[in-house]
């Protein structure tokens, strides 16, 4: 964060990686850039309409049929030679996969829902910001949940809370929701796995900041930045930060807490005796510029710069730092 670099080639760092994290996106063999839908049958189209619209809050946007299938297009995807037409709805809900309902009318197919060890066996799993909201909505609508929801203690996936739930045609779904991460993000992993929650949405109530909410935001944040002991320090960067808060300068990049940490430690070491302190800061909304002086007592304001703040129900979710110009 304070290392002499200029503003111009923090900006360029920062708008290079977002070009790298594109082009992982979308550079493969066969250029798939993600999941477009998810498609299912369902017995009653009328009925998983109302599920998915006024139980799940989804929104139909497309319909195609009732189309008639042709003898050859059924031998094709082995299907009953006496199925009747087709309908097709394609339903929307936040961000992330549509999902599209087939109904056949007069479907001759099975009307048995594969097992949870059946070959083709799947399920849909939509994330909450909180679960326990979810559930006890759901709940309200008659919706049958199978067990409590379960938090992973530990591997891969520790932290993600989830729980199964059944459509009222016996298929089986999932609520899920991870708001500190998993735990392979603590390794910080060349690719992360994509989440709706990653997903840029318009801010919410909660995180928008009072005055005293920002005055209490940068006192502890700059005193988790002076503090010395690395200890001490992990200690209240996990009371004010997220655990895969992403940190960036214009040499450094680091998700997890640990990272965080350990970049300050070597920042304090390349500069001893010297301590950040509060020129100004402001907000929109979740987003917060808290701008800084940074120095020893001689030279308090040595150093200058900015850091760009995103807030998630009160911790910092990411902190991108720039160095102000006027200091070579």
């Amino acid at each position: 964060m304070m290392k002499q670099k200029t503003f111009l080639k923090t900006v360029s760092f920062v708008l290079l990686a977002i070009l790298l994290t594109s082009n992982t996106r979308s550079q493969n063999k066969v250029s798939l850039l993600g999941v477009d839908h998810v498609g299912i049958n369902v017995p009653d189209l009328q009925q998983a309409v109302h599920f998915f619209t006024d139980v799940l809050d989804f929104h139909v946007i497309t319909q195609i049929g009732p189309v008639p299938l042709d003898s050859n297009w059924k031998k094709a995807n082995h299907m009953h030679q006496a199925t009747g037409p087709v309908t097709i709805k394609m339903s929307r809900a936040g961000d992330g996969a549509n999902i599209e309902l087939f109904y056949y009318d007069k479907g001759k197919g099975s009307t048995i829902q594969p097992g949870g060890d059946d070959i083709g066996a799947t399920h849909i799993a939509f994330y909450t910001s909180d679960i326990k909201a979810s559930i006890a909505y759901l709940k309200s609508k008659g919706v049958t949940f199978l067990g409590e929801p379960f938090t992973m203690p530990a591997g891969d996936t520790e932290g993600e809370t989830w729980v199964y739930f059944l459509t009222p045609w016996g298929a089986k779904m999932e609520l899920v929701t991870y708001p500190d991460g998993k735990g392979y993000e603590k390794n910080n992993p060349g690719i992360k796995l994509w989440s709706p929650k990653e997903v840029a949405v318009a801010p919410s109530v909660a995180d928008t900041l009072s005055g005293q909410q920002l005055a209490e935001l940068a006192t502890r944040h700059l005193e988790n930045w002076n503090n010395t002991d690395a200890a001490s320090r992990l200690k209240g960067l996990t009371a004010l930060y997220t655990t895969n808060v992403i940190f960036a300068d214009a040499s450094y990049v680091s998700t997890g807490l640990d990272g965080l940490n350990t970049f300050i430690g070597h920042l304090q070491q390349e500069h001893p005796g010297f301590r950040f302190s509060l020129d100004r800061i402001d907000a929109n909304h979740h987003l917060v510029r808290l701008f800084w002086n940074y120095g020893d007592k001689n030279h308090p304001a040595l150093v200058t710069g900015m850091d760009m703040i995103t807030v998630e129900q009160g911790k910092i979710k990411s902190l991108y730092a720039f160095l102000n110009t006027e200091h070579k």
